[in-house]
């Protein structure tokens, strides 16, 4: 060719007719791109599928505000610790007004708790640290409340036996979280709690169903029973159901299985 220093290759000729690609199903595409995983981002949490535990509905409208942030999820864990504390301290004081602000610190605890969570899954950050973390701030978070509860109650009606019975309370609180690190620690890797909804199993008899709504939802939106009983001024009825409740919540965690239903 004139002016040129080089030859294009010549492609030799095929015999017959050119081969067509290999086609697909759109059942067997639709399946391959179900188990593609894509990355998560704060525009991909939606609404919980479920009714319960209530206070998703309000974490997953915050989670995608703190996931835009700097915040870690264990930054996140501490500032729930933190509202947590400042909760337990305005129930130590013993007057409606500073129960319902410890009723509205107690739900922004419960809101942050399941907000940290959730950033650590759409920035596929979780760690088992902040597995722990989440494990022992709601641990001091329920010891915490049920005690300065007990106190608030003895200064407003001035009997010691509301005292005693926000102990029996945080008692109970102590004893199930440290039988929680022991099954922890028993159980082989990979197991124990699932981290995720998803990854729980679903309670089928009704002994499975009582264990669950017992153990999971009622701790999961124990944040609103609180706050309504705030507002009636009727927080002191948690002392006695407390004081009792938390022994048969350690005792029900004992149940094989019970930790399978989670929220």
């Amino acid at each position: 060719m004139t002016g040129c220093w080089y030859a294009l290759p010549r492609t030799p000729p095929t015999a017959g007719k050119p081969k067509s690609l290999p086609t697909a199903s759109p059942l067997v595409i639709l399946g391959a791109v179900k188990r593609i995983r894509p990355v998560s981002t704060p525009s991909q949490l939606g609404p919980p599928a479920r009714a319960f535990p209530l206070v998703r509905h309000l974490s997953y409208r915050v989670t995608p505000l703190l996931a835009r942030t700097e915040l870690s999820p264990n930054a996140i864990s501490i500032a729930a610790l933190a509202f947590g504390l400042l909760s337990a301290t305005s129930f130590a004081r013993g007057h409606w007004a500073a129960a319902m602000t410890g009723g509205v610190l107690l739900v922004a605890c419960y809101v942050l708790d399941n907000c940290d969570g959730e950033v650590a899954r759409l920035k596929d950050r979780q760690t088992p640290l902040g597995k722990k973390l989440d494990t022992l701030i709601d641990w001091v978070v329920h010891a915490a409340f049920f005690a300065a509860l007990g106190i608030g109650a003895t200064h407003a009606s001035g009997e010691a036996i509301w005292l005693w019975l926000g102990g029996a309370a945080a008692a109970g609180a102590t004893l199930n979280f440290w039988l929680g690190q022991r099954r922890a620690l028993a159980a082989p890797p990979g197991g124990g709690v699932p981290d995720t909804p998803q990854d729980s199993a679903r309670p089928e008899s009704w002994s499975q169903r009582a264990i669950y709504i017992f153990r999971e939802l009622t701790r999961a939106d124990f944040c609103f029973i609180v706050l309504a009983l705030s507002l009636l001024d009727l927080t002191w009825l948690l002392l006695p159901v407390g004081a009792i409740g938390a022994q048969v919540y350690w005792m029900t965690g004992l149940v094989q299985g019970a930790d399978r239903y989670h929220v």
